[in-house]
């Protein structure tokens, strides 16, 4: 098989490594890809993942026999229709079922319409209505961007003061475009987050491992949204019982709903919860694409192929009794750029890369860096580097990955030291 994956981050980083060592796989390819890819895959950086019929293209001119898609905003603007018009087989839904996560509002509607638990909302167009259901609910709550904002559009307030500022960021503003032209107001949900994934071709389901994702910016969960700040696999939170009731009021209604409503759901469904004392689930919220970094350890905990059921996935023949071998656990810590998640310097030099090379229980997954005409890499972003490790727990693939990333030095360097500790406090 030839695998073309489309994206140039972390995400995407983790999955050409993946794919690359599946023994059904003859060639990977990456568009634009990046420098860390060239390793693993032939990389095409004058196609840029928004660039749908430069992709057409070059999926029919290297006889590609499945996209696996990366970033959600291709799959928004129809990538993924695209493809399979051409007669190319494609991970990842149609622009109609990627509305999922390409308006929250749209995603809400739905929820509240198949009887999928989430929080209390409201949706406004304008700014002053805005203001104004702020102050009339008072206390806790959550704004959103209604687009997509690269994972930084949420604000979580503790009450009206924050909310306000929120929202005129988003909507006065405008910090994240159009996206922020509509918000959501909803409940702030109170729990433990995780994030569950569920590979499908919108009738048949197969999972995979639970994770959790750490949003903010600082340790305990403090500071500004980020995409990622790290994540680690398992989630002690998502419990057998719990896990059966994720599938049970949300997974299995999400695909029927999706069906009945004329937008059957291909690829894979990510739902970001929030889970209480008593193990209830609710969604905070659906992507329909891999996290960012949960996919950098789930890739390197995943012991068995994933691109069976990415094919199966892709072409209506996905096999749910396929079984993935698991390693214990695996843990990502990010290492961001001085400023993030706001304006960020670039070009800062990278050191200590080579020194890790050798460690079969370390990989080091490129987010935003280049390389330089003296084969060193620079950063080229705000998330710079995904430094990931597994072990025999939780608690010992921490370790080896704060390890891994105190080897690794950069002007600016940012992380947080708490990855993984609510696994610990368990």
């Amino acid at each position: 098989m030839r695998v073309l994956v489309v994206g140039s981050g972390g995400r995407e980083h983790a999955l050409v490594w993946k794919i690359h060592r599946s023994p059904q796989v003859d060639a990977v390819l990456a568009a634009p890809g990046s420098a860390a890819m060239a390793g693993d895959a032939r990389c095409f950086p004058d196609v840029a993942a928004g660039d749908l019929d430069g992709l057409v293209a070059l999926a029919r001119r290297e006889s590609v026999d499945l996209v696996v898609v990366g970033p959600e905003d291709p799959l928004a603007a129809g990538l993924g229709d695209r493809l399979r018009e051409a007669g190319i087989a494609c991970f990842g839904p149609s622009a109609d079922a990627a509305r999922l996560e390409a308006s929250k509002s749209f995603a809400k509607e739905f929820m509240a319409r198949h009887r999928i638990p989430t929080a209390d909302f409201a949706v406004f167009d304008d700014l002053d209505a805005a203001r104004a259901h702020v102050d009339a609910r008072g206390g806790p709550c959550v704004v959103k961007a209604d687009g997509l904002a690269a994972g930084k559009g949420v604000f979580v307030c503790d009450g009206p003061p924050e909310a306000h500022a929120a929202l005129a960021e988003i909507m006065g503003e405008l910090r994240f475009g159009e996206a922020g032209a509509r918000v959501v107001i909803e409940d702030r949900l109170e729990g433990e987050e995780a994030s569950y994934y569920a590979i499908t071709d919108g009738e048949h389901i197969a999972t995979l491992a639970a994770a959790q994702d750490h949003k903010r910016i600082l340790d305990g969960d403090r500071g500004e949204n980020t995409g990622g700040m790290g994540a680690y696999s398992p989630a002690p939170v998502v419990s057998e019982a719990v896990e059966k009731r994720i599938l049970e009021e949300i997974v299995h209604p999400a695909i029927r709903g999706m069906a009945a409503d004329g937008a059957p759901f291909l690829g894979v469904l990510f739902v970001g919860l929030m889970i209480d004392a008593a193990g209830t689930p609710r969604v905070v919220e659906f992507n329909v694409r891999f996290g960012d970094p949960e996919t950098q350890a789930l890739m390197l905990r995943m012991d068995g192929d994933l691109v069976p059921l990415l094919l199966g996935a892709a072409t209506g023949s996905l096999d749910p009794a396929a079984a993935l071998g698991w390693s214990d656990a695996a843990v990502c810590v990010v290492l961001a750029s001085e400023g993030y998640p706001r304006g960020c310097e670039k070009g800062k030099a990278i050191e200590g890369l080579a020194s890790l090379a050798d460690d079969p229980d370390v990989v080091v997954f490129h987010a935003g860096t280049r390389r330089r005409p003296d084969g060193r890499f620079e950063t080229a972003g705000g998330r710079v580097l995904g430094v990931t490790a597994r072990g025999a727990s939780v608690a010992e693939a921490r370790e080896r990955a704060y390890a891994a990333a105190d080897r690794i030095r950069f002007e600016g360097r940012q992380l947080r030291r708490d990855i993984g500790a609510r696994a610990l406090a368990r």
